[in-house]
């Protein structure tokens, strides 16, 4: 790698890569080098600025998954404001997020027929179309048409305290808060994993997380980059194929969700070949809890150490790690901190002790400096420069932090608290049990009761009433799920977590049922 040192925005931390070394790379495409990558966000800025787009000005992004979508990200960045969004949203969602955005301009595939260009139709946001020519490295990609209009008022390249990226929490009830993510903030990111991971030059990251998310964005690609590292783009995430992928792309480590893991793991034995070859110095896992027996699993089937970090869109992703060996790494923890300060705070602000239980907390240059147009939300969220995450949680004397749960996720069942994450585990430990979610239902009584839903291993079998006898024989009674349902599949969210609020209602369990 050429250039250590800390980058403070997209276009210098881009200087990191060898001219010849391979940036990205994806099924059937030639490599893109960085300096071809260079080139590509050079070209793009200046089209954008060609076309009226530049610092500060809001482009929605609507690929779908693979190198053209991790390179727009890059290059747009580097010149404008990047806001990716889900390519599955219907037409209204559209409309919500491009107005909320206030986006100058939406950029999508020529000849796509999302839905999108009618959203940004019907708001009078221009749609720019990107073609990708046969046989082009991968990632590169011209603008569709000649420039129109005015050139950009500040055009070149971004600094920074311009704003990078910008992303919508993912609300359940209320009204999704935008988070703007400065230059500063995504490359500190970038800094605190690839320190985190060790990433070097000759590393090369498997992408199957969807890049609409900063999970993806940052573990995957910008940390990549930042190392003069390797991205191989797939085409999203398939349980079918990624072993294919896996052959193809001779990775080092990939970073993906524990359900994703489990697609994995659960066809592994067929892919014994594949899994022989690999060379993998790590996987990594992170935006949502990792049952300690995943975790055990995915080390023995893959000969690699397992790391899982804890990581929100405000924080710019990534917060907490457990370390590569020599290191301990302890199953069930999110590990130390990796990057940001990290503490765990109570209700009045006070910082509390190891192995005492409250809210975490974190500061440091990777946070969002705040909500945008929200001063309640940065009211609730900041406490004496500290962000509340939301989180309950503690830390070990060893500095290991455990998260107990989403605050608003705690069942409070007739006053007796219970952490999802508790009766999760438990339950993970089932011989038959391949995935489960405990969420809250609702109590005529109680207020809350205890569920779960539960998805079988291959050829196993087991009834509800198995079930919670073996929660039984390990859980005080309060916690013991009151109804266990089996399933084929548990529903998700669009970038693949298991989300307990809401679940209740979704599975006609909304009345107590």
């Amino acid at each position: 790698m050429t250039g250590m040192t800390r980058p403070t925005h997209i276009p210098q931390l881009l200087r990191s890569g060898g001219g010849g070394d391979i940036a990205f790379s994806a099924p059937g495409r030639p490599d893109l080098t960085y300096d071809g990558l260079r080139d590509h966000v050079r070209a793009t800025v200046a089209a954008l600025n060609e076309r009226g787009i530049g610092r500060g000005d809001r482009v929605a992004i609507v690929l779908p998954n693979g190198p053209e979508m991790a390179s727009a990200f890059v290059a747009i960045a580097a010149g404008a404001t990047t806001a990716p969004l889900n390519p599955a949203y219907r037409q209204p969602e559209f409309e919500f997020y491009l107005e909320d955005l206030g986006a100058k301009a939406l950029v999508v595939a020529e000849g796509d027929d999302t839905p999108a260009r009618a959203a940004a139709a019907a708001l009078g946001v221009p749609a720019m179309e990107i073609r990708a020519e046969p046989g082009s490295p991968a990632g590169t990609f011209s603008f569709v048409g000649e420039p129109r209009g005015a050139p950009a008022g500040r055009g070149g390249m971004a600094g920074p305290d311009d704003v990078a990226l910008v992303l919508h929490t993912s609300g359940t009830t209320s009204r999704p808060k935008i988070v703007p993510l400065l230059h500063r903030n995504v490359c500190a990111t970038a800094e605190n994993i690839r320190r985190t991971l060790r990433l070097e030059a000759g590393d090369r990251c498997l992408n199957v997380m969807p890049l609409f998310h900063i999970h993806g964005l940052m573990a995957c690609v910008l940390s990549t980059l930042h190392a003069g590292a390797s991205v191989y783009c797939a085409p999203g995430f398939n349980a079918l194929r990624i072993f294919g992928w896996l052959a193809d792309a001779d990775p080092t480590w990939y970073s993906a969700v524990p359900t994703m893991h489990q697609a994995i793991l659960a066809r592994a034995g067929r892919n014994a070949g594949v899994v022989e070859r690999l060379r993998l110095r790590f996987i990594r896992s992170s935006s949502a809890a990792l049952p300690s027996v995943v975790m055990a699993e995915l080390e023995d089937a893959f000969g690699a150490p397992v790391v899982e970090a804890y990581a929100m869109t405000e924080a710019a992703h990534q917060m907490t790690c457990n370390p590569l060996p020599p290191a301990a790494r302890k199953p069930g923890t999110v590990g130390i901190a990796a990057g940001p300060d990290v503490s765990v705070m109570d209700a009045a602000g006070n910082h509390l002790a190891a192995g005492e239980e409250g809210e975490i907390v974190i500061r440091g240059p990777n946070v969002t400096p705040g909500y945008e147009n929200n001063e309640a939300a940065n009211r609730e969220a900041f406490t004496h420069g500290w962000f509340r995450t939301g989180d309950q949680g503690f830390r070990d004397a060893d500095g290991y932090f455990t998260i107990t749960g989403r605050l608003k996720e705690i069942i409070n069942r007739g006053g007796e608290k219970i952490s999802p994450r508790e009766v999760d585990e438990v339950l993970m430990d089932h011989p038959a049990v391949q995935q489960v979610v405990t969420f809250a239902m609702p109590h005529p009584k109680l207020g809350e009761e205890v569920a779960a839903a539960v998805v079988l291993r291959d050829g196993a079998e087991a009834g509800p009433g198995d079930v919670r006898d073996f929660a039984a024989g390990r859980l005080a009674g309060f916690k013991v799920p009151r109804k266990v349902v089996i399933l084929d599949e548990i529903p998700k969210g669009s970038t693949g977590k298991l989300r307990r609020i809401g679940l209740a209602d979704q599975l006609g369990l909304g009345s107590g049922g």
